[in-house]
């Protein structure tokens, strides 16, 4: 070796950044931000249930949760070790792997992923209190198994984004000895984790699996939340090391100064939130029905000034895919300059809105009176304060109404709104789930009421497509035209910070779902 190749190997040596092996035990403490409806993840929507629950399950296929950005490329091997499609792409076939047991000793088979997806599709006799994501699942045809550890999921057409799906955190697999009700009670999983107990508005807390599938791993003890729903008390426990770590993206930027002030050794990141602010307004519930009344309130919209105020400029304007760089659907920055309400002048948007207002018969004199209805959350209260406030430039008069988490999708769903801020978030970053879950004509989670059956074949076209390029051009049509036609008007995507304390180590943080990060297999306590 030649002397500057010495000199530069032990200088390497010298200042290269110390290793540790990783240390088995100890326990995770995490604050949590509020009290879930249930533990079963195929019935809830919330990060609040897919956090902890995901510790206890496993998927067929997994994102890699070391690599930041979700992708089809970044799909792994989890109870599946295998798969492939048939000529057709209209068959997965799923080689299973040997030797896994639910946390209560039965073994894993194939079964259990057709009773899954039964489930799912609202095939098998048993039944979903509330199929939240049923939507993502409308082309699977069936589920067919081939000895204890091969099962094929059928499609009716072809579905390329199908692996995206099975591989977010909100796509375990249900045991098929264990009923629904008692899954929202008392989960069983196979994951590396296994569920301990559930205390409303008190505590959330997961024990190691001895017996997990993986050798070595998980490396906690076990992992505890504490349920705190003020925010500035939870921080401050975190700021006196009461925990480890913070609720995700819970830490708006404004926070983020003072919690680095008071404990400067936390190691924070501010990523996306992979969650769209948005404006619902029941296409239903008179005078909400009058598309100009809805073109007025989008216009009244001054959508830099959000991401301004609430995020100090950390959060990003676009349409219904995540932006980019981290999103890899994102509409273009070139096409959302044309888009009505992203670009130009608000002072000159404003006028136009308050031209409609006058056609509709409001003025000084008749005021139209609305209730803003907001998930009991601060994510959700501080956009709604300042829509409240923007509405109030061309005589729309708001009213926040608060509803807790327990009761807040199925207010939505029953359609019992007229006007709400949205906080939606992506569980894949990909087309499928957004456009089905959110747009499409009936959806469950279509909370507005938009239906346009012409968009809704170019939906299901995109769908189809197997050429990425081909399918990208596709979606941004669609995007573009959602957002034309105000079906769920993105106010701005937001970003956040979470925070873990110096001895907390192994974990990464995703870039376009804050859904699939929480295994949490890997993570370790250098303490």
């Amino acid at each position: 070796m030649k002397p500057f190749a010495w000199t530069l190997a032990l200088l390497l040596a010298l200042f290269a950044p110390e290793t540790h092996a990783q240390k088995p035990g100890g326990t995770l403490r995490v604050y949590h931000r509020d009290s879930p409806a249930s533990m079963s993840i195929h019935e809830e929507g919330t990060v609040g249930v897919l956090m902890p629950m995901m510790e206890v399950f496993n998927n067929l296929v997994v994102y890699d949760p070391h690599i930041p950005q979700n992708s089809v490329q970044s799909i792994r091997p989890d109870l599946a070790t295998k798969w492939a499609w048939n000529a057709e792409h209209t068959a997965l076939t799923l080689t299973l792997r040997d030797g896994v047991t639910w946390h209560d000793g039965k073994p894993f088979t194939s079964a259990d992923v057709k009773c899954t997806f039964d489930l799912l599709t609202d095939a098998g006799k048993e039944k979903l209190r509330l199929n939240y994501r049923g939507s993502w699942w409308v082309n699977v045809s069936g589920t067919t198994t081939n000895g204890p550890h091969e099962a094929t999921i059928h499609l009716k057409r072809r579905q390329p984004a199908l692996l995206s799906l099975l591989a977010t955190g909100q796509t375990p697999v249900y045991p098929c000895h264990v009923s629904p009700h008692d899954m929202r009670l008392h989960p069983i999983g196979t994951g590396p984790f296994v569920f301990q107990d559930y205390q409303p508005n008190q505590s959330i807390k997961v024990a190691r699996n001895p017996h997990y599938w993986k050798p070595g791993r998980p490396y906690l003890d076990g992992i505890e939340y504490t349920i705190i729903p003020n925010r500035s008390t939870a921080m401050l426990a975190f700021v006196a090391g009461k925990f480890d770590m913070t609720f995700p993206n819970e830490i708006t930027v404004p926070l983020l100064a003072d919690l680095k002030n008071q404990a400067p050794n936390a190691v924070c990141e501010i990523t996306p939130t992979s969650e769209s602010i948005g404006l619902l307004i029941n296409f239903t519930a008179p005078p909400f029905d009058n598309p100009e009344l809805r073109r007025a309130m989008s216009l009244a919209m001054d959508r830099k000034a959000f991401v301004s105020i609430l995020g100090q400029g950390e959060g990003n304007l676009g349409g219904a895919m995540q932006p980019g760089p981290e999103g890899v659907w994102a509409i273009s920055d070139a096409m959302l300059a044309t888009l009505p309400g992203y670009g130009g002048d608000i002072a000159k948007n404003r006028e136009e809105a308050k031209a409609i207002m006058r056609r509709l018969g409001y003025g000084p004199d008749k005021r139209l009176a609305i209730k803003v209805s907001v998930r009991n959350l601060p994510v959700y209260r501080d956009p709604a304060t300042l829509l409240i406030d923007q509405l109030k430039e061309i005589g729309i008069d708001g009213e926040l109404e608060t509803t807790e988490t327990a009761t807040w999708v199925p207010k939505l769903i029953k359609k019992d709104f007229t006007v709400a801020i949205s906080v939606l978030g992506a569980g894949a970053d990909d087309p499928d789930p957004t456009f089905y879950q959110n747009y499409v004509c009936g959806a469950a989670r279509n909370y507005p009421g938009y239906c346009n059956k012409a968009l809704d074949k170019k939906i299901e076209q995109q769908s189809m497509e197997l050429d990425p390029d081909k399918r990208r051009q596709m979606v941004w049509e669609i995007d573009r035209t959602l957002q034309e036609e105000r079906a769920r008007p993105i106010i701005y995507h937001r970003r956040a910070a979470t925070c873990w304390q110096p001895w907390v180590k192994g974990l990464t943080m995703m870039v376009n779902s804050q859904y699939n990060a929480w295994r949490m297999e890997d993570v370790w306590l250098d303490r």
